[in-house]
């Protein structure tokens, strides 16, 4: 009988054509010699961890980035290649890999299902190429659908489309004519997230830095470096952020249009065919672990959670053939109960169905209402909670103001015995 753990692996891909002006991730531009030259090392991160995983089997694998699909498509071969020498990866694995419209995928795309990847996520964020220009995105609404199309030519049965509300300047309508326009297109999955401003991004200095409208303040500020207004009007002329209202009306047409089309809400902000859920998230959702491969990449294994090194002068100098893993790794924070238990319910609660009482109950040996009996009482009757049988679930309203509802589960040192 096979008694391996399950496992998720995470590989990050940090080059990307052109920094989007809302982005905070780990990713930049980089000559081919130097995306070379990553990869190289990157295998070997992979072929170094994996004897340390033998009572692992992988479940989901996530190529992300940045953008994975600027390289060669030959690069994502080796990469697969090196997975599968080094993990135990489960028949039937979702493999995922995301992949930029603007990075010419036609030719790239059949290698990828060669190599064993199963599921494409295709970034396209808007239909309307103001919005995309708007955003710094290197490609248009024709680029994604030529994508799409190619995707389906080659095989793929499985494509998540990523989507963007409450970009500066998008109306209700714009935004409905962008879920409409993808919905035609019948994707098993769609992913709806509402922008978020993030400090040291080019959005996050004009609209936090320098407030909202406050355009001269914004250009002063500016850093050309990191590509702001690049393919935009002068920031003086950015649109204003939308308002809560405008964002909550778009989540709720979000909602009703996907359901109606046959998409199921399994989470905040993903919706999903029948059977076509991304079980990589979910494992992220539910607590499984999961490690992360490559620059900066989180993991999460045995309750301990690391990251890797984020300079790529030092990831590229580390000896995996020596000691270093243990550089890579660098502090590893053991969680205590009390962080276990709140990170139970911040995830769990981002589920539609919610947190499971039992499922609580086997992971801490204690009912949830004796940790928490008192806030889920007090959430429940203010109707930002629901218990339904043996699961308690967010409310819409509950989703509204689901920050709020999700810091009432840090618990007080002590609290949790």
């Amino acid at each position: 009988m096979d008694h391996k753990k399950s496992l998720e692996l995470y590989i990050h891909i940090p080059f990307c054509a052109q920094k989007c002006l809302y982005c905070d991730f780990l990713s930049f531009e980089a000559e081919k010699r130097l995306q070379v030259e990553y990869m190289d090392q990157l295998r070997s991160e992979i072929l170094s961890s994996g004897p340390w995983y033998e009572d692992c089997r992988v479940e989901t694998i996530f190529i992300g980035g940045g953008t994975p699909s600027l390289l060669e498509p030959e690069q994502i071969t080796l990469l697969m290649q090196a997975v599968k020498k080094s993990f135990s990866v489960a028949e039937g694995a979702e493999i995922t890999i995301e992949a930029n419209p603007g990075t010419r995928l036609s030719k790239k795309l059949p290698v990828y299902l060669a190599a064993g990847i199963n599921r494409l996520s295709l970034g396209l964020q808007s239909a309307n190429n103001e919005e995309l220009k708007r955003l710094g995105r290197i490609h248009t609404f024709e680029d994604f659908l030529k994508g799409f199309q190619s995707a389906r030519m080659a095989g793929f049965t499985n494509i998540n489309v990523d989507l963007m509300s409450a970009i500066p300047g998008q109306s209700l309508e714009s935004w409905k004519n962008t879920l409409k326009k993808v919905i035609m297109l019948k994707p098993e999955h769609i992913s709806a997230y509402s922008l978020i401003l993030e400090e040291g991004t080019a959005f996050g200095r004009h609209y936090l830095e320098n407030g909202q409208g406050n355009g001269q303040a914004a250009a002063q500020g500016a850093d050309p470096g990191q590509g702001d207004g690049a393919g935009l009007d002068p920031l003086s002329q950015w649109p204003d952020l939308l308002g809560e209202e405008e964002e909550r009306q778009m989540y709720y047409l979000t909602r009703s249009l996907l359901e109606e089309a046959g998409y199921h809400s399994y989470e905040i902000s993903n919706y999903a065919r029948s059977g076509f859920t991304c079980r990589h998230n979910i494992g992220y959702w539910t607590g499984k672990e999961y490690l992360g491969i490559g620059l900066g990449a989180s993991s999460y294994v045995n309750g301990r959670r690391f990251c890797n090194e984020s300079d790529l002068d030092q990831y590229q100098k580390l000896d995996f053939s020596l000691d270093g893993l243990e550089q890579l790794h660098g502090e590893i924070h053991v969680q205590s109960r009390k962080e276990q238990m709140e990170e139970f319910m911040f995830l769990g609660l981002r589920m539609t169905e919610g947190i499971s009482a039992a499922a609580f109950t086997r992971e801490f040996g204690v009912h949830v209402d004796s940790i928490y009996g008192d806030v889920l009482r007090k959430l429940t009757e203010e109707g930002l909670l629901v218990r339904n049988g043996r699961y308690i679930a967010l409310t819409q309203w509950g989703i509204d103001v689901s920050n709020y509802v999700l810091s009432e589960f840090l618990l007080e040192t002590g609290s949790e015995d």
